[in-house]
Formats: C-alpha cells, structure tokens, sequence
C-alpha cells in the first residue's frame, strides 16, 4: 500500500490509498489523520483546493483537484484531538 503523498510540498502518512484512471486522468482517493497542531496549517492547504500531487511510490505526479471531502472533526482546536480526512483528488487537464 502506499504511504506517503505530497499536496503541494506537504507530505501527508495515509491510511488508506486508492488509485484511478477516468478518462485518462488519474484520480486518487486518500485517508490521513490530522492532528489538532497540524489543522491550522491542513486546513489553510486544502482551502487552496488544487495541488501539485506527487505520490513517489507510484511514480506519480499531476496537478489536481478536490473532488470530495469529508472529516471526522470539524474543529479541531481543542488540544490533543486526531482527526479523519478523506479525500479525492482528480487530475485537471494541462492547459494546451
């Protein structure tokens, strides 16, 4: 299974890792736990909503996008909380 996917710079240990193909992009779907230090810093990153996805276990690159997203914590500002976060990632089209 893979373990590690960067969004943007950020590298994330996941949970769980699926990978792809619709119509010729690829699209993963991701777990990751998110703890109440990180969600400050996670939550400003997801805002941004597209991302430079490298995922080096798989030799993968691509730009993408967030297709879904779900947490198991919306507020995380309480001290010591983990949270679930899924998410789909789907490639965007290079612009000719």
């Amino acid at each position: 299974m893979v373990k590690e996917v960067y969004l943007n710079d950020r590298l994330f240990q996941l949970e769980h890792y699926q990978e792809e193909t619709v119509n010729g992009l690829h699209k993963i779907s991701i777990d990751f736990k998110v703890t109440s230090e990180e969600y400050h810093d996670v939550a400003i990153l997801l805002y941004e909503g597209t991302f430079d996805v490298k995922v080096p276990e798989r030799d993968l690159a691509f730009r993408g996008t967030i297709q879904h997203y779900s947490t198991s914590v919306t507020d995380l500002y309480k001290e010591g909380q983990v949270a679930d976060y899924k998410l789909i990632l789907m490639e965007v089209k290079p612009e000719k």
